[in-house]
């Protein structure tokens, strides 16, 4: 079957089990999973969504999100907009539903929104990652040009040629400011044009001609912090305009004052300020690896999904950010990717320890592919995660991992990855290091076997106590306990619904 055929097959295989054309209120996608907003959550055949093949998993959370993988979901995508467009134009009729109906259904969402992880603290970080997750794609290209520009530089190949790559790979990072500050206006309700351009004020050459505090500005200083605070200032003057200023100048004044006094105190205030705070995070992070990195790494790779499960790792991309801007790679993401070798080798324990337990030993074989590229949800909520013991098992894993990566890091050998977003073996055409890509890529290596190994080990001899195998391991076509994967996002996407309770603990 052709991949356009295939691609298409896919989204007409959901579009039924979502309610069809007229259920759907919204579409978009991110990294790994197609985003719905619905109607009618009631409509969803869960069960059949997730025996389609190219579905690794649903979550469900503020939209329905159904797992596809990285490269698919652009692909499926589309198709699924022009089928819902197709089924809309057929005049399709929407559900109808009676009063008492929908006030039971809406006290149910009420309920169920609720429950969820839906504080102002993590609201606010969700809003932090979509203004980072749409710039993933630009910062995974220009990554993997800078990486093989590095790679004939130093083998002398092609001298004509390297100068166009470089111009490639740092375009995008030399204006990346101006992204941010677009993204940051549309998703505080401001306008986007303008949170874009104050935010250029930040990298315009000009500024080398300003002091401020003392000193004398640089292009580029203060980076996406201070775009991402810029932005959200103009927003607020923008409100604030219009709010104040008579209908018939507001598309005068308006943007001038948006400007002016966000761009006045972007140049006296923010780019100082957020300079300083950019040159501490890059400061903590080689402190923190260069003299506890074994410790460190150990910690962060153990933490950091537990930190998904409570929506906290999306306060990281900032500060990814911030590191690939600065020192031009994040030397935190090659140590959290060491949370999905974890996951890996557990979920191979899991695998040897329920021979009999054919459903999730099928899981297992359907998952451990998307698992060794770093899209750990069909693992982590199919498997490990409603099993109980083998997720903190598998956490063990990539703690040791963390820990490996970190040890050479605190010797010297920084390990970094030129963009955000992929993990697993998807991580290696993104390392990027202080002594060599043949170092660099031997010790990321080298971590993700540790992970594979510890995660492996910890989970085959602690991972399931009696009551647990005698659950389990058991002859059956689908265990009662096992959750296919419902739960928000892990190591490569985001999400931050609350997982289900897990079995045997």
């Amino acid at each position: 079957m052709a991949t356009e055929d295939k691609n298409r097959a896919t989204a007409a295989a959901i579009l039924p089990l979502v309610g069809g054309a007229a259920n759907v209120s919204s579409i978009a996608h991110c990294m790994t999973r197609l985003r719905l907003g619905l109607h009618d959550r009631s409509l969803v055949d869960d069960e059949a969504l997730k025996a389609i093949p190219a579905v690794m998993g649903v979550v469900e959370d503020d939209t329905y999100q159904i797992v596809l993988g990285p490269g698919t979901v652009a692909r499926v995508t589309p198709e699924f907009e022009q089928l819902v467009e197709e089924g809309k134009a057929s005049g399709t009729p929407a559900p109808v539903h009676t009063a008492e109906e929908l006030a039971d259904k809406g006290a149910a969402l009420k309920a169920r929104q609720k429950a969820k992880n839906a504080t102002p603290f993590k609201l606010f970080l969700r809003k932090i990652a979509n203004i980072f997750v749409p710039l993933i794609p630009a910062l995974i290209g220009c990554g993997i040009i800078a990486g093989l520009n590095g790679l004939l530089v130093n083998l002398g190949w092609l001298p004509s040629v390297t100068p166009a790559l470089a111009a490639m790979a740092s375009g995008f990072m030399a204006l990346i400011a101006v992204f941010v500050g677009y993204n940051t206006a549309k998703e505080f309700g401001g306008t986007p044009i303008l949170g874009g351009a104050v935010a250029a004020i930040i990298v315009f050459p000009g500024v080398a001609n300003i002091d401020a505090f003392g000193q004398t500005l640089s292009p580029g200083q203060g980076g996406v912090l201070g775009a991402l605070g810029a932005a959200v200032l103009a927003v607020y003057v923008e409100k604030w305009c219009r709010r104040w200023v008579p209908e018939a100048l507001d598309v005068l004044v308006t943007p001038t004052l948006t400007v002016l006094i966000s761009g006045l105190v972007t140049i006296f205030g923010l780019m100082y300020v957020a300079g300083e705070l950019s040159s501490a995070i890059g400061t903590f992070a080689d402190w923190l690896l260069s003299t506890g990195g074994a410790g460190a790494g150990f910690l962060l790779g153990g933490l950091f999904l537990p930190l998904v499960m409570l929506g906290l790792h999306q306060a990281l991309i900032p500060i990814h950010t911030t590191l690939i801007e600065q020192q031009g790679f994040t030397v935190l993401l090659p140590i959290l990717a060491m949370a999905g070798a974890g996951q890996v080798g557990a979920a191979a324990a899991v695998y040897l320890r329920l021979p009999r337990n054919e459903s999730i030993r099928r899981t297992i074989r359907s998952a451990m592919p998307a698992g060794l590229l770093g899209v750990g949800e069909p693992l982590i909520y199919g498997v490990s995660l409603p099993l109980g013991r083998p997720f903190i098992t598998a956490c063990v894993g990539g703690a040791f991992g963390g820990g490996f990566v970190g040890l050479f890091n605190q010797l010297g050998d920084s390990v970094g990855s030129t963009a955000i977003g992929p993990s697993g073996w998807a991580l290696f055409p993104l390392l990027d290091g202080n002594h060599g890509l043949g170092s660099t890529i031997a010790i990321y290596a080298g971590g993700l076997v540790v992970g594979y190994v510890a995660g492996f080990v910890a989970t085959y001899f602690f991972g399931f106590s009696k009551a647990l195998l005698t659950e389990f391991n058991v002859s059956q076509e689908q265990s009662p306990s096992t959750v296919a994967a419902t739960g928000p996002a892990a190591a490569s996407g985001s999400g931050d619904a609350p997982a289900k309770e897990p079995a045997g603990v």
